[in-house]
C-alpha cells in the first residue's frame, strides 16, 4: 500500500493537535526554562508514542520500541531543536520494521520539524557506538519513549557498560575532540556574536562533561555548572523563538529581542550574563580534564610501578613551591604543614609559586585558601604586594591561575573593583577579550617588557589596571585615574608610586593617540606630552605600557608604523624632558625621491607618483606595506581628488601627510608634496601609471569621482544598515592642538570614499590642509586634519566650528 492509498484512519493520529498544544506552550510567558522544554519534551513524547503505538500495530511490529537520544533524549526540546530519534528492533522482520520507520517519520517530515532518526538492533547500535564517538555520546542519554521497554533497558546498561570499560582510550579521544572544537568556533566567553552550543564553554562542552561523569574516571566541579547550563539553554531558547530558526549563534541584531525575551537590562547585559556561565563550564571542563588525564596517567603506569617496587603502592611525589605550597602529580598544592586560616597572604603567595612554575593550581586548594584564609589588611603588607607582582610578571602561565583565583571569588576580595569590569563585553571588535581578560592580558604582554623599564612593578600593576574604568560612566581614563590610586594605595605602594600608577591609567593612550593623530613636527605636541608625563621614567614605563596594551587589544591595534611613530614621538619626548629645546617647525630636507618628484611635477606641469613596497613591514606589517609619494601642483581639490582615485582603485589610507614644496626654480608654480601609506582593500596593487591618469582627470574635472564612487558607497550603505547600534561620525576641534593650525578629530565609520568625502568637506570650506593623519583600528576611522586659512594662519574659534559642522554634515553627523 502506498502513502497515497492510505486512509486518514490507517495514517494515524493527526498533527493539528500536536502543533496547536505546542504553539500554546511556546508562547506561554509563564511556561519558559526547563519547565518548557520539560513540557515540550513530554509533549512531544505523547505525540510521537501514539505515532509509534498505531504504526507498530498496522506493521504488525512486537518487539521494537522508540528510543529518544542526544538532546530530546535529556527531555530538554528548545523550540527548533531536532528530535534525535532511534527506531530499536530485535531483527527479526526488517520489512515490517521499516513500514513501521516510515509511519513515524512521515508525520513528523509533514510537520516541518527537523529529524535526525535512525533504525538499528541493539548490536547494531553498539557497533556504530563503538566506531562513532558521538553516537556513543548520544546513545548515552538514552531514553524509552514507547515500545519494549526491555529493548531499550538492555541497551542502555550495555552502551554504559562500553563507556565504562573503555573510559581510559575514549576520554582522551572525546578531549582532543573538544580542542579541535575550540579551535574551530573560539571561546564563547569571548565572542561578540557567541555560538552557543559549539564554542569552548558552551552547551557541547556541557555534555562533555555530563559524558565524564558518567565514566567514573572524574567528575565536574558542581557549583554553579547547573545554573550556568540552564542560562545557555534559555537563551538559545529565546533565540529559537527570536529568529524562527534553528540557530545557536548569538547575532549582534537579535541580542536586544533576546534580552528583552530574558528580561534582562540590554544586549550587554545579557553578553554578560553569556560569558559568566561560559566561564564556569569552561573552568569546569579544565579542572575535570586535568583529573581525567591524571587518572589515565595513573593507571597506564600504575601496573609498572607495582611490578618495580613489588607489589608496594607508590605515594604521590611532592615538591616544595613556596611556603606552604608543594607540587603533586602536575599540580600546585597546599603543603601539609600549610596553616591558611592563619597565612593571609597564603592564596597569593601560592597563585604566583604556581604561575612561575608554570602549574595550575588544584581546585581543592583553591577552594580550601577561599574559605580559610583571612582577608588581607589594607594597605597590604609589602610580601602580599610581591607576590602579587610576581603573579604577574610570570607572563602566560599567570592566566589560568588568575581564572582559578577568581573562580572562587578570591580576586573580587583582593581587588573589590575588578567586580565591576568581570566579563564586561567590549563592543569595539578590534577587542578580541572581554574587559577583565584585555586587563590581564595586558599585564601578561608587560611582563615582557619588564627588563627595559626600571620599575616592572609599576609597569605590571598599571597594565592591570589601565582599563579599570570601563566598569563606571564616564572617560574610562579619567575615572580609571581616580579607581587605580585607590587600588594602588591598597596594594600598599607609596604616595609617590601611587601618583604614577595614577598617570599611567590616565594616560595610557596619550602616546598612540598623540603618534598616529597628530603633527609630531609641531612643537606643540611634543610639549603636551612631555607635561602630561612628566618625567622621563614615566615616560619609560607608559612607552612599554601602550605597547603591551595594543599587543593585548588585538591584532590591529599594534603594527610596525604605529610602533615606529610612538617610538618617534617617546624619543622627541625624551629629548624634552631631558631639558634639550624645543626646534620650530621648519620645511624638512626632501629625500631624493622626493626631489625627482619635484623637478618632474615642475617639467610637465601635472602630478607625478611612485608607489614603493616597504621593506620593513614585510615581517609584521603587510597591510602597511605600500608607500605612496606625490608631487602635484598646488591646487584646490588635490585631497579629495587623491582620495577619491584611491577610493576608486580600493586602496585603503592609512597615513597621509600633505606640505607644501619649496618650486625647483624661483617664480615656479608652488608645489604640493603628499607622502601617504596605502594598502589594497583586496586583490593586487593598481599601476602608478593607471592612479596618475585618473588623478590628472580627477583634478581637471573631466572625471566625475563623485559618481563613480555613489555606486560603492550606496552598496556600503545597504551593509550598514543591517548593522545595529553603529554611533553616527563626530567631528570636534581639538583645542590648543597646535600654534600653527587648527586641528579637526574625525571619529567615524570606516567606509569606502570616507576620506573623499572629507576633503571635499573641507575643500569646499574654503581651508587648506597642511596634514593628515589617518587611523584605521577595525572598522572605525579616527583621523585628524591640520588646517589653515587661505593666509597659512590657523581659524578663528567660529570659522573653526563652522568648518567642523561642515565635515560632519557631509558625514550624516547627527
Amino acid at each position: 500500500m502506498t502513502r497515497v492509498e492510505e486512509t486518514e484512519e490507517q495514517s494515524g493520529p493527526r498533527p493539528g493537535g500536536y502543533a496547536a498544544a505546542r504553539l500554546r506552550l511556546l508562547t506561554q510567558e509563564s511556561r519558559s526554562g526547563p519547565p518548557r522544554r520539560s513540557g515540550l519534551a513530554k509533549l512531544t513524547d505523547s505525540w510521537v508514542a501514539e505515532l509509534f503505538d498505531i504504526a507498530a500495530a498496522q506493521a504488525g511490529v512486537r518487539n521494537a520500541a522508540l528510543v529518544a537520544v542526544g538532546g530530546y533524549g535529556r527531555g530538554e526540546l528548545s523550540p527548533r531543536s531536532d528530535l534525535d530519534l532511534l527506531l530499536l528492533h530485535d531483527g527479526s522482520d526488517p520489512k515490517a520494521v521499516s513500514a513501521l520507520a516510515d509511519r513515524v517519520w512521515y508525520p513528523v517530515w509533514d510537520l516541518g520539524l527537523a529529524l535526525d532518526h535512525s533504525v538499528r538492533t541493539p548490536a547494531e547500535a553498539r557497533k556504530v557506538a563503538g566506531e562513532d564517538l558521538k553516537a556513543h555520546l548520544g546513545l548515552l542519554d538514552a531514553r524509552h519513549v514507547a515500545g519494549d521497554l526491555g529493548l531499550t533497558a538492555g541497551l542502555r546498561t550495555t552502551i554504559l557498560a562500553d563507556w565504562r570499560n573503555q573510559a581510559v582510550r575514549r576520554l582522551p579521544e572525546l578531549h582532543e575532540l573538544c580542542l579541535e572544537r575550540a579551535e574551530r568556533a573560539g571561546e564563547l566567553q569571548y565572542l561578540l556574536e557567541p555560538d552557543l552550543k559549539e564554542a569552548r564553554g558552551g552547551l557541547r562542552d556541557a555534555t562533555a562533561l555530563r559524558a565524564v561523569a558518567a565514566s567514573w574516571i572524574a567528575d565536574a566541579p558542581r557549583e554553579g555548572l547547573a545554573e550556568a547550563r540552564r542560562t545557555l539553554l534559555d537563551v538559545r531558547d529565546a533565540l529559537h523563538l527570536a529568529t524562527g530558526r534553528a540557530t545557536d549563534r548569538l547575532a549582534l541584531q537579535e541580542q536586544d529581542q533576546v534580552a528583552t525575551a530574558l528580561g534582562v537590562l540590554d544586549a550587554d547585559v545579557l553578553l554578560r550574563k553569556v560569558y559568566e556561565a561560559a566561564r564556569t563550564l569552561s573552568y569546569a571542563g579544565d579542572v575535570t580534564w586535568r583529573e581525567v588525564e591524571r587518572v589515565v596517567r595513573a593507571r597506564s603506569v600504575r601496573p609498572r610501578l607495582k611490578a618495580l617496587l613489588g607489589g608496594r603502592p607508590a605515594g604521590p611525589e611532592r615538591t616544595p613551591l613556596a611556603d606552604g605550597v608543594v607540587e603533586q602529580d602536575g599540580e600546585a598544592v597546599l603543603a601539609r604543614t600549610a596553616r591558611p586560616e592563619r597565612d593571609a597572604i597564603l592564596p597569593l603567595r601560592a597563585a604566583a609559586a604556581a604561575a612561575q612554575a608554570g602549574l595550575p593550581v588544584s581546585i581543592h586548594a583553591v577552594r580550601q585558601l577561599a574559605r580559610l584564609a583571612p582577608h588581607l589588611p589594607v594597605p597590604w603588607p609589602a610580601e602580599a604586594r610581591e607576590e602579587l607582582v610576581t603573579l604577574l610578571g610570570a607572563g602566560e602561565s599567570a592566566v589560568p591561575v588568575w581564572e582559578a583565583l577568581e573562580a572562587e571569588g578570591l580576586i573580587a576580595r583582593l581587588l573589590p573593583d575588578w567586580e565591576r569590569v568581570r566579563c564586561r563585553p567590549q563592543r569595539n571588535p578590534v577587542h578580541t577579550w572581554t574587559v577583565d581578560r584585555h586587563l590581564l592580558e595586558a599585564a601578561v604582554r608587560a611582563a615582557g617588557f619588564t627588563r627595559r623599564v626600571g620599575r616592572p612593578d609599576l609597569l605590571l600593576v598599571a597594565a592591570l589596571l589601565h582599563d579599570i574604568g570601563k566598569g563606571w560612566p564616564g572617560d574610562h581614563s579619567v575615572v580609571g585615574e581616580t579607581i587605580a590610586r585607590d587600588m594602588a594605595a591598597r596594594i600598599g605602594f607609596g604616595d609617590a608610586d601611587v601618583a604614577v600608577v595614577a598617570t599611567l591609567v590616565r594616560h595610557h593612550l596619550l602616546l598612540v593617540d598623540t603618534a598616529t593623530r597628530r603633527d609630531l613636527d609641531d612643537p606643540a605636541t611634543v610639549r603636551a606630552v612631555a607635561d602630561a608625563v612628566g618625567t622621563a621614567s614615566t615616560l619609560e614605563l607608559l612607552h612599554a605600557l601602550t605597547e603591551a596594551d595594543a599587543l593585548a587589544t588585538g591584532p590591529a591595534a599594534w603594527s610596525a608604523w604605529r610602533a615606529s611613530l610612538v617610538a618617534d614621538l617617546v624619543k622627541r619626548v625624551g629629548a624634552v624632558l631631558a631639558g634639550d629645546p624645543l626646534p620650530e617647525p621648519e620645511p624638512g630636507a626632501l629625500t631624493v625621491e622626493q626631489e625627482r618628484l619635484t623637478l618632474e611635477a615642475h617639467r610637465t606641469g601635472g602630478p607625478v607618483l611612485a608607489l614603493r613596497a616597504r621593506e620593513e613591514d614585510d615581517a609584521g606589517d603587510a597591510a602597511l606595506g605600500v608607500e605612496l609619494t606625490m608631487a602635484v601642483p598646488d591646487q584646490p581639490g588635490v585631497l579629495p581628488a587623491v582620495a577619491g582615485v584611491l577610493a576608486m582603485h580600493r586602496m585603503t589610507v592609512r597615513t597621509a601627510e600633505l606640505r607644501s614644496a619649496e618650486p625647483p626654480l624661483e617664480g615656479a608654480p608652488a608645489l604640493l608634496l603628499l607622502s601617504w601609506r596605502v594598502a589594497a582593500a583586496y586583490g593586487g596593487l593598481p599601476e602608478a601609471t593607471r592612479l596618475r591618469a585618473d588623478l590628472v582627470r580627477a583634478l581637471d574635472g573631466s572625471l566625475d569621482l563623485a559618481s563613480r564612487l555613489a555606486e560603492r558607497e550606496k552598496a556600503y550603505a545597504s551593509r550598514a544598515r543591517r548593522r545595529t547600534g553603529v554611533p553616527p561620525a563626530r567631528v570636534t576641534v581639538a583645542p590648543a592642538a597646535s600654534r600653527h593650525a587648527t586641528v579637526l578629530e574625525v571619529r567615524a565609520q570606516d567606509a569606502p570614499g570616507l576620506l573623499h568625502r572629507i576633503g571635499r568637506a573641507l575643500d569646499e570650506s574654503g581651508v587648506r590642509v597642511r596634514s593628515a593623519h589617518v587611523s584605521t583600528l577595525g572598522s572605525s576611522a579616527v583621523d585628524a586634519f591640520y588646517v589653515t586659512g587661505r593666509d597659512g594662519h590657523p581659524l578663528g574659534s567660529g570659522e573653526a566650528a563652522e568648518v567642523a559642522r561642515g565635515v560632519g554634515a557631509a558625514l550624516g553627523e547627527k
